[in-house]
């Protein structure tokens, strides 16, 4: 797999695999990180990315594979001989120890002095805002807070690297959305190289600078929260990260397919003149028009315009779902996103017809066997 930047590698996996008897959890898995970058582990469940954060770990050893921390190969190195602090979802608190010595733990182990563990806890608990708390127990802490306190445990040792198993998971939305913001900036702050394993797509998008997207146990595409969003390059990458229409189709040649009996301008593709392929786009990104747009001169590519009824609508806050029907698609139906705005503009309603435009840059053309 060829990555995306020419810097020195920090974290480099080669050819790795993992096997549990006849289950394959992970199949030749190359990927290098850089020092100070935050990478996000991304994948359904038992996709294989946690198994992957725990061979870094050495938790799990791999079944063969190459792995390099700092320019040292510590594929077969013991979890205690590796440079790294680790938050697992459970957060694995001491519940019997308080704060300030569950932060102090990791730091006993080195056979630092008292006064410069103090001096540490301090400085952690500060850091993560919970100073008044140290005498308490886990148990007496809410669940963000616990976050905190074993993000801050994990840190103590200013390991190299930072490993984090979905460490939001536990929690409500509400404090997801803070904690992440947190994480980051304090990730930032520190300059540490983290890895996070999540199935949060929204997760993945806000925090990370690039994402690993893994199915089955194999890398199906890594690049910026930008560019696996707008560029996916498999149909499933496309599918799991936001939502996503797909319709069959067939190739008409460079950047244009046919659909039903419409032939669609698309990004570029380098499929043949009548292959079998599908053809996907974003909600957000179909563009609503009044009825007579065509006439009007109101839409830019004049073929990739399609006469729709809608038959459904659902408020969702910030936006509108609306499903579309269309002749174009036979038996199948397009959702939209679209604003309060252009609802209100265009009074549409369940059983109105309006013209709607399927921008070309938008439409992502994919091989019709990956569906």
């Amino acid at each position: 797999m060829t990555e995306a930047t020419a810097a020195p590698a920090y974290l480099k996996i080669e050819n790795l695999w993992k096997a549990f008897g006849d289950f394959l959890a992970l199949s030749d898995v190359s990927l290098a990180i850089k020092e100070g970058e935050f990478v996000c582990f991304l994948g359904p469940s038992g996709c294989g990315k946690t198994t992957l954060l725990r061979a870094i770990a050495g938790l799990d050893l791999q079944t063969r594979g190459k792995i390099e921390q700092g320019g040292k190969d510590v594929s077969n190195l013991p979890p205690s001989e590796r440079d790294f602090g680790i938050v697992f979802q459970s957060y694995a608190l001491f519940p019997n120890l308080t704060i300030e010595r569950n932060i102090a733990f990791g730091l006993e182990n080195t056979g630092r002095k008292k006064p410069e563990i103090d001096a540490r806890v301090t400085e952690l608990l500060g850091l993560v805002g919970l100073e008044e708390q140290r005498k308490k127990y886990p148990a007496q802490l809410s669940g963000g807070q616990q976050q905190r306190i074993a993000l801050a445990r994990a840190i103590a040792t200013n390991p190299g690297l930072l490993l984090l198993d979905e460490p939001l998971s536990a929690l409500d939305a509400k404090v997801r959305i803070y904690l992440r913001h947190e994480i980051k900036e304090l990730q930032r702050k520190l300059g540490v190289t983290t890895v996070m394993v999540t199935h949060d797509q929204e997760e993945a998008l806000s925090m990370a600078d690039r994402i690993v997207v893994i199915n089955h146990g194999r890398v199906e595409q890594v690049g910026t929260p930008t560019e696996v969003y707008r560029h996916p390059s498999t149909l499933f990458v496309a599918g799991f990260i936001g939502d996503m229409n797909h319709f069959d189709a067939a190739s008409a040649g460079p950047g244009r397919v046919h659909v039903g009996d419409k032939v669609i301008e698309t990004e570029p593709h380098s499929f043949s003149d009548g292959d079998a392929v599908i053809v996907a786009i974003r909600p957000e990104d179909v563009i609503p028009h009044g009825a007579e747009a065509g006439a009007s001169g109101e839409v830019e590519t004049e073929g990739n315009t399609l006469d729709v009824e809608v038959t459904e609508m659902e408020f969702l806050g910030s936006y509108w779902r609306c499903r579309l029907a269309s002749p174009t698609f036979g038996k199948g139906e397009l959702y939209a996103n679209f604003s309060m705005n252009a609802v209100r503009r265009l009074e549409l309603s369940e059983g109105r017809r309006m013209m709607i435009e399927l921008p070309k840059s938008r439409v992502m053309v994919f091989a019709a066997d990956e569906g």
